[in-house]
């Protein structure tokens, strides 16, 4: 089964999750955003093995530390979608802007595309393309344990920003009701930032999402 670990990094309290199959112990973390040592110190006190880094998208406070984390430790970074490639060339000159340590340059081992699978240990994850807050962004879906890592997609009671480059408003409520809600009612995700939540809580309540 998998199961997973969120820790809020970066001076935007950016949810990185650690994920881990507990037959396996092989895991992964899902935007390093930043703060790598604390993501170290709590992967080693769960007892997982890290064999790959995960990216929804390349938003400075999601990307940050993917660069230095793969050099650290020897991990390939798997996603985002090729639509965020102009995110992640502008990594440091995004780190300028919003006050963060500079951001390592890095190259996606693996681009993902919508349908695309990703194996952790024996649990597998699902991708979705979500765009709509950026052109990239994807969302990792496990059917087992009925959990989505959602990125900036969706929150308790909000959506993601579309007035980035790249942001379209109508393209991120068509990925959410489109990509999102299938997943059913019952499926729990972990955002970007904040509480978790469920589709059906956000489909009944959420003000920008709700009813659709």
């Amino acid at each position: 089964m998998l199961r997973y670990r969120t820790l809020p990094v970066t001076p935007f309290q950016q949810n990185c999750s650690i994920v881990w199959c507990d037959q396996t112990m092989e895991g992964a973390v899902i935007d390093p955003g930043g703060d790598l040592p604390e993501v170290r110190a709590e992967v080693e006190r769960l007892g997982v093995r890290l064999v790959q880094i995960l990216l929804t998208h390349a938003h400075i406070d999601h990307a940050g530390g993917a660069g230095a984390l793969a050099r650290e430790l020897a991990l390939p970074i798997v996603g985002p979608h090729p639509g965020d490639q102009f995110w992640i060339d502008g990594l440091r000159q995004q780190a300028l802007q919003f006050g963060f340590a500079p951001a390592e340059p890095f190259a996606p081992t693996r681009w993902l595309h919508d349908g695309d699978t990703v194996p952790v240990g024996q649990s597998v994850l699902s991708v979705r393309h979500c765009p709509g807050h950026t052109p990239g962004h994807v969302v990792f879906y496990s059917a087992e344990a009925k959990r989505a890592f959602v990125g900036d997609v969706l929150f308790a009671g909000s959506i993601g920003r579309t007035d980035f480059p790249g942001g379209d408003h109508a393209t991120l409520i068509a990925s959410i009701v489109g990509r999102l809600w299938p997943m059913g009612d019952d499926t729990v995700f972990i955002p970007g930032h904040g509480p978790e939540s469920t589709f059906g809580r956000e489909r009944r309540s959420n003000p920008f999402v709700g009813g659709t």
